[in-house]
């Protein structure tokens, strides 16, 4: 029986057995109301479980203790027909010739040792019953208050799951919200851009007829757009090295005049630069029109 009660112990319900058992829970306590709408997971459910357990090991409890009432009060009621008969067919004694005092006394007696379950009407029996019953009394008012104060914290569990379940619920709902905006744009921006290429190579096939019939028409290949292009790239070149041969004769006029080497030297980075600027001088002559 050990080893049994510690294999229930360690076989744990699975997540759809505690949902079958919490069903049938709730549809047992509301009867024909409907029962509420509550979010399906393993917090929610494994919160109302446990509620379902405290609530039905207290029931177990009562179940008990009513049956135990039960049997105690049948047999007190055999017993008192067994000394009633012993009384009145052996002794005479009824309640017809007791006084009314004596029967509110023996009624009140009868009472007390029914509430207090004892063997009998000994004033030592009386004393035992009642402070065993004290004692139960201290013992299902600390496990009543311990059973309300786990309640309370299922209670504030599942209270706060299912404020954590709706917040969850609003942030999912904005993240859709932004995931559409996100969407829209992202699909006028892909629009966009599929406009955006197909005028691109619109353009360059207009660009492409149209210089294939002024080259046909007898324009000069030197006018076409990849030409001008070309010759503009060219000249950007020739003027980015004529930079630093500028910047090293400006350091030259800085040598002193009577050194003949310098003037050598000076002498030839003029005839090199004059010979750039000539070739850059025919370079821009060479063009139609002025590049902008």
């Amino acid at each position: 029986m050990a080893a049994a009660a510690a294999a229930g112990v360690t076989d744990c319900p699975s997540f759809e057995e505690k949902l079958i058992q919490v069903t049938l829970w709730l549809k047992k306590i509301y009867g024909n109301m409907p029962v509420p709408t509550y979010e399906v997971n393993e917090r929610t459910v494994d919160i109302l479980y446990e509620v379902m357990e405290c609530n039905e090991e207290r029931e177990k409890d009562v179940k008990l203790l009513i049956e135990d009432m039960k049997d105690r009060t049948a047999k007190y009621e055999a017993e008192a027909e067994y000394w009633q008969d012993i009384l009145e067919g052996n002794l005479g004694l009824s309640q017809n010739s007791l006084s009314q005092e004596a029967i509110t006394d023996l009624n009140d007696l009868v009472k007390s040792a029914m509430e207090l379950e004892v063997e009998d009407t000994s004033l030592t029996s009386f004393y035992c019953a009642i402070n065993y019953m004290t004692s139960e009394l201290y013992k299902t008012k600390s496990k009543n208050q311990e059973m309300e104060l786990k309640l309370k914290t299922l209670t504030k569990k599942l209270t706060s799951a299912l404020m954590m379940e709706k917040q969850l619920e609003m942030d999912i709902e904005k993240l859709k919200e932004s995931q559409e905006a996100e969407r829209a744009k992202a699909e006028v921006q892909s629009k966009n851009l599929e406009f955006l290429k197909y005028k691109t190579k619109e353009l360059k096939i207009n660009i492409k007829e149209a210089e294939d019939k002024l080259l046909a028409m007898g324009l000069d290949q030197s006018l076409t757009h990849e030409a001008l292009v070309k010759s503009s790239e060219e000249l950007s070149a020739l003027q980015k090295d004529m930079e630093p041969l500028k910047k090293e004769l400006e350091s030259y006029h800085n040598l002193p005049l009577s050194i003949p080497l310098a003037q050598v030297i000076v002498e030839e980075a003029r005839r090199e630069l004059k010979a750039l600027d000539e070739e850059l001088t025919k370079e821009v002559d060479s063009l139609p029109f002025e590049l902008t």
